[in-house]
């Protein structure tokens, strides 16, 4: 699993229209907030999509991207963004290899049941590629606010 201080998995990743994505090609010069959530469409998810693409210009004045991922497809990732207009790209990565790497795929217990599933999680990643802060294991409502928090110090 990834810790902060290290050098954050490449990975090339298809958006939501398909074209393959990598970290620098999500960055330019700036940072990134990647989250991660388990699925399009579902409530706990809206809400941080949401916030995410309410608070994108504060991420940008303070030399952020955002950008999320899950395993969903292409095209529900479409339909997410034109029902909640939001305004940054969204990744897929079906076979959660990335998600694994960075310890954002694993076991999670759900009323007495075991099951391996996304673990919602946020990674702050410098300019540099370096992962200076992970939210693992985060609720989404306030979430958002929280990240904001720790970037204004």
């Amino acid at each position: 699993m990834i810790q902060e201080g290290d050098q954050f998995p490449p990975f090339q990743l298809p958006d939501e229209n398909g074209k393959e994505r990598s970290l620098k090609d999500l960055t330019g010069d700036t940072g990134l907030v990647l989250y991660v959530y388990p699925k399009d469409n579902t409530p706990g998810c809206t809400v941080e999509a949401q916030d995410f693409r309410d608070q994108l210009e504060t991420f940008r004045q303070h030399g952020y991207a955002v950008a999320g991922i899950s395993k969903d497809s292409a095209k529900s990732h479409c339909n997410f963004i034109d029902k909640y207009d939001l305004t940054f790209p969204l990744l897929t990565d079906a076979d959660a290899e990335l998600l694994s790497q960075i310890g954002a795929f694993g076991e999670k217990k759900n009323y007495g049941r075991v099951y391996q599933g996304i673990i919602r999680s946020t990674f702050l990643v410098a300019a540099d590629g370096t992962l200076q802060k992970a939210y693992r294991n985060v609720r989404a409502k306030g979430h958002v606010e929280r990240v904001l928090r720790d970037l204004e110090g």
